[in-house]
């Protein structure tokens, strides 16, 4: 693993288990986010996707955490919605994640324990082409027109200035 856990209390297997399905949780809530992105990119671009993410990705997000029975959010240094602020932990993970990266080395998710004995699950979340039309460079893949809706939307936007294969944040999934 790219970084020890808080705590040793699982064993290799149970951190095993917790890693298929944080993996598992986390691939079915793209899964869906993309579907749906995709589907509002197809009918009028960023101009429609935008406004769809800003009300409906929350809401889409805490739905599967209700079928999962856990909490998962999305998280970056670099977050558009306040409410996706990472916690000091999250940030932690997310700056050695790009420590790694600028060192070459393999990033992978991470399971681990905290205090109150909750396990959690961590993976990278690197940016794909498809996603530069509202991430990307202001000018280069970020048109004027969607710059500034993504500022209507969200005056204290961070998320943009990424390429193809950036970090983009992590999956953050707390099993209770």
């Amino acid at each position: 693993m790219a970084m020890a856990a808080c705590d040793n209390s699982l064993t290799d297997k149970e951190k095993q288990e917790y890693a298929n399905k944080g993996n598992e949780i986390s691939q079915a809530t793209f899964k869906v986010l993309s579907e749906k992105l995709t589907e509002q990119m197809k009918l009028g671009g960023p101009a429609q996707a935008l406004p769809f993410c800003n009300v409906e990705a929350m809401p889409l997000t805490q739905q599967l955490s209700d079928k999962y029975d856990v909490t998962i959010k999305r998280t970056s240094d670099k977050w558009r919605n306040q409410k996706n602020k990472p916690t000091a932990r999250e940030l932690k993970i997310i700056n050695n994640y790009h420590k790694l990266i600028s060192e070459k080395q393999e990033i992978t998710p991470i399971v681990e324990v905290d205090s109150n004995n909750n396990k959690h699950y961590y993976a990278p979340i690197i940016l794909k082409a498809n996603c530069l039309a509202c991430h990307g460079k202001v000018g280069e893949f970020v048109s004027v027109k969607t710059d500034s809706i993504i500022k209507s939307l969200y005056p204290n936007d961070k998320a943009v200035g990424y390429n193809e294969g950036d970090l983009r944040g992590i999956w953050s999934v707390s099993f209770e």
